[in-house]
């Protein structure tokens, strides 16, 4: 398993009012950046010709952001002030199928949206949770959730609907052990959902 991670800071300009300037120094703070990486995929069988178009995932506001999203109770929504995502959580979950399908073998090409041919099925994808909860007791859980669902491209009949969701145990709320914590999360759903998609493709 391996984070990239990299800091940036935004260049500053001066603007007046208080207000202004407090939004601006907010963006302008440095926050380390961290990218999910695609799953590899052991015992590898026959490729087919099958082509599979995998579309950008939907998700609630809240998750659909480049924040790395943790919840000090059910009803809050908050996000690690120091540590962002390299993408939108969507875009980025997005080439991380796409990489972990198309590495798998198992499948002819997979690509995005006005890549490639004409796909003989289209992948879609809903994120349901992606963020770390912390609960009663102190304690911090790691929570992934999504629901993939396979269509025939030429009818848009549905091969198959799946979800996948897991929780971790999160030893504490530091972005390098939460972000490890999503990679191995990730990594146990996709293990799974590979597969069952290469399944219903053929």
């Amino acid at each position: 398993m391996t984070l990239t991670r990299r800091t940036f800071t935004l260049a500053t300009l001066a603007l007046p009012g208080c207000t202004a300037l407090g939004v601006l120094n907010d963006a302008a703070a440095p926050r380390d950046t961290y990218a999910l990486q695609p799953v590899s995929s052991a015992g590898q069988t026959r490729r087919s010709s099958r082509t599979l178009l995998v579309l950008e995932p939907s998700a609630a506001a809240a998750i659909a952001t480049d924040r790395i999203l943790i919840k000090q109770d059910p009803l809050s929504v908050t996000y690690l002030p120091d540590a962002r995502w390299a993408d939108t959580v969507p875009k980025m979950f997005q080439t991380v199928l796409i990489q972990s399908i198309a590495s798998s073998g198992q499948i002819g090409f997979v690509g995005a949206q006005g890549a490639g041919p004409v796909p003989d099925a289209v992948l879609l994808t809903r994120i349901d949770a992606f963020g770390v909860d912390r609960q009663a007791d102190g304690t911090f859980l790691a929570r992934m959730s999504f629901e993939l669902t396979v269509l025939r491209d030429r009818d848009q009949r549905v091969l198959g609907t799946q979800r996948f969701a897991t929780t971790l145990a999160v030893a504490d709320d530091q972005a390098d052990t939460i972000t490890r914590s999503f990679q191995q999360a990730l990594e146990a759903l996709l293990r799974q959902a590979l597969p069952w998609v290469a399944a219903r493709v053929g």
